[in-house]
């Protein structure tokens, strides 16, 4: 087992300016002009330097497509991390919105509301477990979830007090919090903020000798694990493996914590990605596409052995759960499902890797993903930064991840002419580089 304390893994770190497609108004790097520079200019001045993004200055978003401030139109690759699922400004998820939020948006979890109850009974029964905790932003899920299995670690395995591990995957991303990163093999998260969370302990992903082996600890209370690792650049494990997850977990009496933060929700053709295998977490975080990305929703889905380790006063939040996030979240859901939305992303994730998969090896080494949640590997002679610049001058936007590896996760909603189209902008783009 690798560990976050003693010696942790290091992991590596002519443009096509007259390509037209028939819906999207190209942007150039001509047009990137002084408006786009002045947001940012002002960002760089006032704001912290936590992030740096590709340069594109975003004013609207609609559906599949967001426009910058000088008016050009652009193919959203990206969508916020998986956070719009359903597509930029749905309408419905916007109306929702407004209507809760003129009749009441926060009480505190101080006093009952109207909507909670109702949020969580969809909830439960749509993804089949007793009792749902409801939270804002993704990391907050993640953290609960921790908090509920050392707490059930405590309670019924009787782990002794203050010696409950958790086990993590190598590559593994679900934040930037103190305990996330303390979980974290990117020297890019965890550099400069120690000391680190106890307790935690890291072995690679997709290995499951490695991960039994460290099973066999009896003070284990869970393990916690991307179904596809997305931050570290779409890493799908081979078939089987969360399958045997699975069985290991039970063998050892071990919880398995699925984060679906980013893979859950129909992006990889299936509402759970867990679902795949057909196999049931324990605990399964969500957050993103939970709100449709007008809203911070998160939650933890566990039966009641787990769920109700946890008693009043033990774990919360003043946004947990509010009006505003239970009625946005139950639309959003919704909308998954009437507008089939999952079995979209199956259907033209196909299509889309069939594409990618057309595109010259010597540019791109790799192609991986499920659903529409994909990834290509740059060849290391070529930058992908600048591909992805290429990219935005040609209508499509995308950002690298770890050096040389490009994600493709356009919102759900997207057609197959649209991924057909998009799917001549990246080759056009890619063999510009030839």
């Amino acid at each position: 087992m690798l560990s976050r304390f003693v010696n942790p893994v290091r992991l590596l770190g002519s443009s096509l300016n007259g390509v037209r497609c028939k819906s999207t108004a190209v942007a150039t790097s001509a047009s990137i002009g002084s408006k786009s520079q002045a947001v940012f200019d002002r960002e760089d001045r006032y704001g912290a330097h936590n992030y740096h993004p590709l340069p594109v200055a975003l004013s609207k978003g609609k559906g599949v497509f967001v426009w910058d401030v000088e008016g050009n139109k652009y193919y959203d690759f990206l969508s916020a991390y998986s956070a719009v699922n359903q597509g930029h400004c749905h309408p419905r998820i916007l109306a929702a919105l407004r209507e809760q939020s003129e009749v009441l948006a926060l009480s505190s979890r101080a006093f009952y509301t109207n909507v909670l109850g109702e949020y969580e009974e969809y909830v439960t029964q749509l993804f089949g477990y007793d009792k749902v905790l409801p939270m804002n932003t993704g990391v907050e899920g993640g953290e609960t979830a921790c908090k509920l299995a050392r707490k059930w670690g405590y309670k019924v395995k009787k782990i002794p007090n203050n010696k409950a591990k958790i086990i993590f995957a190598e590559g593994n991303f679900w934040g930037r919090t103190l305990a996330a990163i303390s979980s974290s093999t990117d020297p890019s998260s965890y550099d400069g903020f120690g000391p680190f969370m106890p307790g935690f302990g890291i072995v690679p992903y997709n290995d499951l000798a490695a991960l039994e082996k460290e099973l066999q600890d009896p003070n284990v209370c869970a393990f916690m694990v991307e179904p596809i690792q997305g931050e570290a650049g779409v890493v799908v494990p081979d078939p089987g493996y969360l399958s045997k997850v699975r069985e290991l977990c039970d063998k050892h009496n071990v919880l398995w914590i699925a984060d679906e933060v980013q893979t859950g929700l129909g992006r990889t053709g299936r509402l759970l990605c867990v679902d795949h295998e057909n196999v049931r977490p324990n605990l399964v975080v969500l957050g993103k596409a939970l709100s449709g990305g007008v809203y911070p929703v998160s939650a933890v889905l566990a039966d009641d052995e787990v769920m109700l380790c946890i008693q009043p006063g033990e774990h919360g939040s003043t946004y947990g759960g509010n009006p505003i996030a239970c009625k946005v979240a139950l639309e959003a859901l919704q909308v998954l499902q009437d507008e089939k939305l999952t079995e979209n992303a199956e259907k033209l994730g196909n299509v889309l890797r069939s594409e990618l998969g057309k595109l010259p090896q010597d540019v791109v080494r790799i192609v991986r993903g499920k659903g529409l949640l994909n990834a290509i590997v740059i060849n290391s002679k070529y930058d992908a930064w600048e591909v992805c610049l290429r990219l935005r001058d040609n209508g499509l936007l995308a950002k690298p991840t770890h050096g040389d590896i490009i994600r493709f996760a356009p919102p759900l909603v997207i057609t197959n002419e649209q991924i057909q189209e998009c799917s001549q902008i990246i080759e056009k783009t890619v063999m510009s580089f030839k």
